[in-house]
C-alpha cells in the first residue's frame, strides 16, 4: 500500500513543484515561471510600487470626481500621501471637466497620477510610515 500512495503522490508533486511531466505521460508539462499558461495567457508582471499608486489614485479620482466628498484614504487603501495626490488630481480633474468636459478630465487625471505617483516613489517608498 505504501509503494502505491508513493507512486501517486510523488508525480503529483513534482507537477506542483514545476518539473516537467515523466517521459512517456500525457499530461501538461508546465514551463518556467511567468510563461504563458494553457489558454496562451501570459503572467501579469507584478506592478511597480509607482505603478499602482497610479491605478489606485486613478480609481478614486474617477470616483471622486462626480461626488462633493473624497472619503476616507485608509478605507480606499491608500496611504496619507497618496491621498494628497489623489486629492489634487481630482481638483485639477473637476477644473477641466467644467471646461472641456469628462473625458478631458479623465485624460488629465491619469497623467498627473502617473506623474506626481512617479515623483513619489522615484527613489523607492516613502518613509516606513503607513501615512506617508
Amino acid at each position: 500500500m505504501g509503494l502505491l500512495v508513493l507512486g501517486l503522490v510523488l508525480p503529483a508533486t513534482l507537477y506542483a513543484a514545476g518539473c516537467t511531466a515523466p517521459a512517456g505521460s500525457t499530461g501538461p508539462s508546465p514551463g518556467p515561471a511567468g510563461s504563458t499558461d494553457p489558454a496562451g495567457a501570459t503572467a501579469p508582471a507584478p506592478a511597480s510600487d509607482a505603478g499602482l499608486c497610479a491605478r489606485l489614485v486613478v480609481h478614486w479620482a474617477r470616483e471622486a470626481l462626480d461626488g462633493a466628498t473624497y472619503g476616507d484614504y485608509q478605507s480606499m487603501g491608500l496611504s496619507h500621501g497618496q491621498y494628497e495626490i489623489l486629492m489634487d488630481v481630482v481638483d485639477a480633474g473637476r477644473a477641466v471637466r467644467r471646461r472641456q468636459g469628462r473625458p478631458a478630465a479623465d485624460e488629465l487625471m491619469r497623467h498627473r497620477a502617473r506623474t506626481a505617483c512617479a515623483a513619489r516613489y522615484r527613489h523607492g517608498a516613502p518613509t516606513g510610515s503607513p501615512w506617508s
